[in-house]
């Protein structure tokens, strides 16, 4: 039985989640985060699916940022949480998104090319734009934890989407500097519901225990659609 599946984002990996995935476990929540690295979207999916269909009881899908993707795609969850989740409809990819979405200045993650052709990001502007919130130890520890990426991240499309018939809640950071600025908007669209929170792109570090109250409210959810502010 499988309760929660947490999906990691881009550069991320499933070290990141462990303190949301211990306070899910401390709540009798069996979780698991699947290592998705260099994996195409359909290899992804398929990995994800197949932990979906060995749970007794339809499983909560968490996507964080890239993680949305894939998180979007799978069928058969009792609901989908986007933690400041990508959220692509068929036939998007996030290059097509980004390059048909101005942004503003200092809006995005800085990745740089290695020789062996891998985007790794900049420590510091990971630190401010991904853990701007986070304490300086947690966030550290999460910079260390960054891997490159392959530039094909940002050619995943979707040839068929989930998101569309499934409950689904878009947990939204209102200092958010890693996506360009009409994108959350665009993406809460796509959700059932919306929560705006007073945090940044990494809220499973910097609010876990609120993050984990949220995820394990998605096991009971209702239809409505609904916007909720919360100050933090």
């Amino acid at each position: 039985m499988t309760d929660v599946i947490i999906l990691h984002g881009a550069w991320h990996q499933p070290a990141h989640y462990t303190e949301l995935a211990d306070l899910l476990g401390a709540r009798d929540l069996s979780v698991e985060v699947p290592d998705l690295y260099e994996l195409s979207l359909a290899e992804s999916t398929a990995k994800v699916e197949a932990i979906v269909s060995g749970s007794s009881e339809p499983p909560v899908v968490v996507g964080h940022s890239f993680g949305g993707v894939t998180a979007g795609t799978v069928r058969g969850a009792a609901a989908l949480v986007f933690l400041a989740g990508w959220i692509l409809d068929v036939d998007e990819s996030p290059a097509k998104v980004l390059a048909e979405t101005p942004g503003e200045p200092g809006e995005g993650l800085l990745a740089l090319p290695g020789a062996d052709g891998r985007l790794r990001l900049d420590p510091d502007d990971a630190r401010a734009k991904l853990y701007g919130d986070v304490d300086e130890a947690v966030a550290a520890r999460a910079v260390a934890l960054l891997r490159p990426e392959l530039p094909s991240i940002f050619d995943a499309t979707p040839t068929r989407v989930s998101w569309r018939d499934s409950p689904s809640i878009y947990l939204r950071g209102q200092r958010d500097r890693t996506m360009v600025t009409p994108l959350p908007d665009r993406f809460a669209g796509r959700c059932s519901r919306t929560e705006a929170w007073d945090t940044g792109h990494s809220p499973y570090l910097s609010r876990p225990a609120a993050v984990a109250d949220l995820i394990q409210r998605q096991r009971t959810v209702d239809s409505d659609d609904d916007v909720i502010d919360v100050e933090a």
